[in-house]
C-alpha cells in the first residue's frame, strides 16, 4: 500500500513539474511603450521569448507580434540591453533581414534569434527595442524585462 501511494505521489510530482516548466517557458511577457503619449505607427500586441527564462549558451528567440498602420519598405531595429541598469549590449539590424520587406499595412511578426555566450551573467535584464523606417522616422519603441539563467542550472532541473 505504501509503495502504491509513493508511486502516485511521484507521478503527481512529475505532472506538477512538467506543468510548471511548460507554463514558465510560455509565460506572457509584459511590455511598455517608451512614451505612453506617443501614437506609434507600429503597435505591438504580444512578445514571446523562447525559452523563457533565456538560457545562456542556448539560442533564444524573441518574437514580437505587431501591426503597422503604414507600409514599411525598409528601416532599422535597434536593440539595447541593460543588466541591473547598466547598458551591456546594443545591436542594429536591418528590418528586412528579420521580416520580408516591404511590410504591408496590417499584422506582422518580427523574430530575432541569438545565442548568448555561456559566460553571460544570470539575472534580470531589460531590453529596449526601437523600430525606424528608411526615412529614420520612429515607428515604435518598447521596453520589457527578461531573465537569463545559466545553462547548467536549467539542465539540472
Amino acid at each position: 500500500m505504501e509503495f502504491h501511494s509513493l508511486s502516485n505521489f511521484c507521478l503527481l510530482l512529475s505532472f506538477f513539474i512538467l506543468f510548471l516548466s511548460s507554463s514558465l517557458s510560455h509565460a506572457k511577457v509584459t511590455f511598455k511603450y517608451c512614451d505612453k503619449k506617443e501614437d506609434y505607427a507600429v503597435k505591438v500586441s504580444a512578445i514571446e521569448i523562447l525559452p523563457n527564462p533565456v538560457v545562456s549558451g542556448i539560442p533564444a528567440t524573441f518574437k514580437i507580434s505587431a501591426s503597422s498602420g503604414k507600409r514599411i519598405s525598409g528601416g532599422e531595429v535597434v536593440i539595447g540591453v541593460s543588466y541591473v541598469g547598466i547598458p551591456v549590449h546594443t545591436e542594429r539590424i536591418d528590418i528586412c533581414e528579420e521580416v520580408s520587406c516591404p511590410i504591408a499595412n496590417g499584422n506582422f511578426l518580427l523574430s530575432h534569434t541569438q545565442i548568448l555566450p555561456s559566460i553571460t551573467p544570470p539575472g534580470p535584464y531589460a531590453l529596449k527595442l526601437t523600430l525606424t523606417d528608411d526615412a529614420d522616422e520612429l515607428l515604435t519603441c518598447i521596453k520589457f524585462n527578461f531573465k537569463i539563467v545559466l545553462g547548467s542550472v536549467v539542465a539540472d532541473i
